[in-house]
């Protein structure tokens, strides 16, 4: 057992570094391309920031393990919506915006049901992951045509990259274009190998464990990829960006959702399993219409809403462990 935690935790270790080094070294080879900063914040920091999660599920995917694949998904969204939104509240109280909070927290809970309708019905298939795919690429485009011709803060996208100048001031350090790339490469060779042994730990410690993989992805795979996006928001919370800590969190569901469960279903079509059908996907609606009900009273998420957030996440931590 041993040997499986250490794996897992070397993975967890060697991902979210892979990622951080990816995010830099991308943002620093797309300015030196002359890409706009606009487009670098909703792409490269976007796609980049969400790479740990990605390539987990990938792998999970191909190692033939979707338990822990869909369960990152689903778990590393609940994790942002009730661990790191409750805790950032508890910082400080969260404005929220009325409007992107409908449009962009409701472009997940469309996706987050339809996921759950299609894993019930027909199973997951290529056709419904490219559609995700679809909806993510015209969600940019939207985002793009947003933030040219709306104020400031009009997608969350914007403001999952504005979280990242938040807590990473070298994020735009000048450097030679060599050691750019050499960065960008070093971070896609470490995430890949941060993913194979996360997965391989994993599946090890479920076995041994006895909990499903379905589980230990709700759960162990989910909090640890969504450390990064936990540490963006307190930090913002601290530094009173509460916008931008929430505009984090949705986004980084968005792109979960999009992107990470796109990418997935067309790797690996197929069945979800049930303790995610039957369970995750619903506490993920219902954890979405809470969100909603807490912005509609008042436009905030006050401290003792955070409260409730944190209590209903681990909650739901003991229940999945003890009962699922």
């Amino acid at each position: 057992m041993l040997i499986a935690i250490f794996t897992l935790l070397v993975g967890f270790v060697v991902l979210i570094g892979g990622g951080e080094l990816l995010v830099r070294g991308a943002v620093r080879v797309a300015e030196r391309a002359g890409m706009s900063e606009l487009l670098i914040g909703l792409t490269i920091v976007g796609f980049g920031t969400s790479a740990p999660e990605l390539v987990a599920s990938v792998e999970a995917a191909r190692a033939g393990s979707p338990g822990i694949a869909w369960g990152n998904v689903v778990g590393s969204n609940l994790a942002n919506s009730l661990l790191i939104l409750g805790t950032a509240s508890l910082i400080l109280p969260m404005v929220v915006p009325r409007g992107p909070l409908w449009r962009d927290g409701g472009l997940a809970m469309v996706a987050t049901i339809t996921l759950w309708f299609v894993a019930s019905t027909s199973g997951i298939t290529v056709a419904i992951g490219a559609g995700f795919l679809i909806l993510l690429c015209a969600y940019l485009g939207y985002a793009y045509w947003a933030e040219r011709t709306q104020p400031v803060g009009a997608s969350a996208l914007h403001e999952k990259a504005e979280s990242l100048e938040v807590t990473d001031t070298h994020l735009h350090d000048e450097q030679p274009l060599w050691r750019s790339v050499l960065t960008l490469i070093g971070g896609i060779v470490l995430i890949v190998a941060g993913g194979r042994w996360l997965v391989e730990g994993a599946v090890d410690l479920a076995r041994l464990v006895g909990l499903s993989e379905a589980v230990i992805g709700l759960t162990v795979i989910a909090i640890g990829t969504s450390l990064p996006e936990l540490v963006t928001s307190v930090i913002a919370a601290y530094k009173g960006a509460s916008a931008v800590a929430l505009g984090n969190v949705l986004g980084s569901n968005i792109f979960n959702l999009l992107l990470i469960g796109g990418v997935t279903a067309v790797i690996a079509p197929g069945t979800i399993p049930g303790e995610i059908t039957n369970y995750g996907l619903p506490l993920l609606i219902a954890t979405s219409v809470l969100l909603m009900i807490f912005a509609a009273t008042g436009r905030r998420i006050t401290r003792w809403e955070g409260a409730i957030l944190l209590l209903i996440y681990f909650a739901q931590l003991v229940y999945n462990v003890v009962a699922v």
